[in-house]
């Protein structure tokens, strides 16, 4: 309890003292909240009341895609899907000051098979937000924590139609509670932010028992050549064709106290609690149609990863600790073609080995953006590499096709 009254005051000192100074014409409704930091090229469809005390901003987007997929030992097979198809609203109440986001989510992936006893997941986002003024942002409701890069990034900002394995197992996702941002970005000069996070740790739309358990968030951005051009940070490849050479470099720490599910926020029951420690280290560097990104992510539990069924003891789960690597280099033409490559490493932990293999991806794609990465076409081939811990190898791989087109 002496944290959150430490919190607490800290956060009435800072807003006490801030100078009220938000830059936003009249004809911009991109609020840029930073706890969201969305890919947009247009503004949506904008509201606002005649007496400017009410902001409405509406967009969409959809991905659809064909995949070809060959798995090792297994008959090649066609899946065609609505990969994504979100909605989103947002603006501010009152005053500029004090902000909305909520984002919905409409696909079968997005939303999960329904299971009885269980939430719906059509809640992506649903936030509310106090910014006093330009460098100082603060949220409370369900959104993103302050994660890895490539997490945070919207999907509609990513290079390639999907995010790396690593990503994938050792993410922390979304949660709710309270946000605090520190922003400072300056195009010509070194800029940094600093972004904490507490956090319920038991991930999006949770409904279970309370517990004792919170998970505390911290994450450090540093631009030592100045911010990036048209927050050029929220989505991946230099599609502006940056002028001078930008580079971000992150750190990010998360104490996830008696999680209750495999990866934290994300994944299926454990039978035990565990409390999870993840690391997440990125970098990026754009520089005239050239982009590179390269990250680390770990997670460690406090004791075995393996936790057994109290009630039948055949029974057992495991929360998904290692550690990977993520490589990825992309060149953006003047006509916006792109070609990518992107390497990635997953080693699992010790305590999990004899249950899942280590994994290499080897992906390359071309994308050709009409619209930026608000209307662009996408095509990739994957390679996978799965070593067991019996000695055994599987090697599995697919061809995918995709159209993401949004406002």
């Amino acid at each position: 309890m002496r944290f959150f009254y430490y919190l607490v005051c800290f956060l009435f000192f800072s807003f006490s003292n801030a100078q009220i100074n938000i830059s936003q014409s009249k004809n911009d409704n991109d609020l840029k909240l930073t706890a969201l930091p969305y890919y947009s090229f247009g503004k949506g469809l904008g509201l606002t009341s005649p007496d400017s005390l009410f902001q409405l901003n509406i967009r969409f987007r959809m991905q659809n895609r064909v995949t070809y997929i060959e798995n090792d030992g297994e008959n090649g097979a066609y899946d065609g899907q609505i990969r994504r198809l979100r909605l989103r609203f947002d603006g501010y109440v009152g005053n500029p000051k004090f902000l909305y986001a909520i984002q919905l989510s409409f696909a079968p992936g997005d939303v999960g098979e329904i299971k009885e006893g269980e939430n719906l997941n059509i809640i992506r986002d649903a936030v509310v937000f106090y910014r006093p003024n330009n460098h100082w942002n603060v949220s409370f409701g369900q959104t993103k924590l302050p994660g890895n890069r490539q997490r945070i990034n919207s999907s509609g900002g990513l290079q390639l139609s999907d995010r790396t394995i690593n990503n994938a197992r050792f993410t922390i996702d979304r949660d709710f509670g309270f946000q605090v941002h520190n922003i400072n970005e300056y195009l010509d000069k070194f800029s940094y932010n600093f972004k904490a996070a507490v956090s319920t740790g038991e991930g999006r739309n949770s409904t279970d028992n309370p517990d004792d358990g919170i998970a505390v968030t911290g994450k450090a951005e540093l631009f030592p050549f100045g911010a990036f051009a048209k927050d050029g940070t929220n989505f991946e490849g230099d599609i502006v064709r940056e002028k001078k050479p930008k580079l971000m470099i992150s750190g990010a720490f998360q104490q996830n106290n008696h999680a209750r599910r495999t990866q934290g926020q994300l994944g299926n029951d454990l039978f035990e609690q565990r409390t999870m420690k993840s690391v997440l280290l990125d970098g990026m560097f754009k520089y005239n149609g050239w982009a590179a990104m390269a990250s680390y992510m770990s997670r460690t539990t406090n004791e075995n990863a393996v936790t057994i069924n109290p009630l039948d003891v055949t029974q057992s789960n495991y929360a998904f600790v290692g550690n990977g690597f993520d490589y990825q280099l992309s060149y953006n033409t003047k006509k916006n073609y792109e070609f990518i490559g992107r390497y990635s490493i997953q080693k699992v932990g010790r305590d999990i080995e004899a249950f899942t293999p280590n994994t290499k991806q080897y992906s390359l794609g071309v994308t050709k953006y009409i619209w930026e990465h608000a209307f662009k076409v996408q095509a990739e081939i994957n390679y996978d590499t799965l070593d067991y811990f019996d000695g055994t190898t599987k090697n599995n791989w697919y061809l995918r096709f995709q159209v993401e087109i949004g406002i």
